[in-house]
Parts: structure tokens; C-alpha cells; sequence
């Protein structure tokens, strides 16, 4: 009910939630500036004729898709994840370049005032497609692979190893 009245609250709930799971402070702000960058965007989706549920999802997927050569579902088998939330488990670089894909859908789609689903998706392809471009000339630069295997989930005891 506070939070409902000072969404701040809300927040550092949520700061303090990550923190308790042991992520860094340059992460967390990296998952804030995250979601601030998504809700951006599906604010746009939702006042330019986008449905909410599968419309979002199958945009997200392309977004996705064009940037780490994955889909979501991909990623999350990736890094072995059932109903964990992706995001919650990237690190600094995979939180990076989501969130420049959908800085760049967004901005392509205000560009084109994109107002149906057609030519959201198609702003979806290209602003995922400048983040992949980024990804792959990082690798190539550094040798490191940006999609990781890596997650935070709590390690296994050993009784559910044997099993």
C-alpha cells in the first residue's frame, strides 16, 4: 500500500532484493537503467497499437533474436532457467546490449512513427540488428563471448547432483 503512494519504495525494495542475491552495485544499476530502456519501449507499443501478451512477446523474441543470435527461450535453456526471469540472470554485457537493442527499436520506431504491428516489427529487426552488429564487432575485438552460460541461481546440493 506504500509503494502505492511512493513508488521509490518499490524501488529500493527491488535494489535490495539484488543486493540480498549478491549482485553488484554496477549491476544493479545496469538492471535499473534496463528496465527503465524496456519500459520505454513498451510504453510506445502500448500508444502505437501493439497488444499486450503475445504481440509484445513476438516483438521482444526479434528484438532478441537479432541481437544475441538467440531466442529468448534459447537464452534461457542456455543458461539452464525455467521460470526464472532471463534479465535477472544476464550479466553487465548481456544486460548491455538488450538494452541497446530496445533503445534502438524505440528510437527507430518514434523515426518512423511505426503504429501498427508490421512496422514495429520491422523497427524490432533493425534495432535489434545495430546491437547485434555491436556484439559481434565486441567478440571480434576482445575474443569474449557476450551470451553466457552463466546464472545466478543457488548452487545444487550435492543430494540433487546424485539424483
Amino acid at each position: 500500500m506504500q509503494e502505492t503512494v511512493d513508488p521509490e519504495l518499490a524501488i529500493n525494495r527491488g535494489r535490495k532484493n539484488w543486493q540480498t542475491m549478491g549482485r553488484s552495485k554496477k549491476w544493479i544499476e545496469q538492471r535499473m537503467l534496463g528496465v527503465e530502456t524496456r519500459n520505454k519501449l513498451t510504453d510506445y507499443w502500448s500508444d502505437h497499437g501493439i497488444k499486450k501478451g503475445e504481440e509484445y512477446a513476438k516483438l521482444t523474441n526479434i528484438i532478441h533474436q537479432e541481437w544475441s543470435g538467440l531466442s529468448v527461450k534459447e537464452h534461457k535453456d542456455l543458461k539452464k532457467l525455467d521460470t526464472q526471469n532471463l534479465r535477472d540472470h544476464m550479466d553487465e554485457a548481456e544486460l548491455i546490449f538488450t538494452a541497446l537493442a530496445e533503445l534502438s527499436t524505440r528510437q527507430i520506431a518514434e523515426t518512423i512513427k511505426a503504429d501498427d504491428y508490421t512496422l514495429n516489427e520491422s523497427a524490432a529487426k533493425k534495432g535489434g540488428r545495430i546491437s547485434g552488429n555491436a556484439r559481434q564487432q565486441s567478440e571480434q575485438q576482445t575474443g569474449k563471448k557476450v551470451i553466457s552460460e552463466k546464472n545466478y541461481l543457488p548452487p545444487r546440493k550435492e543430494q540433487d547432483k546424485i539424483s
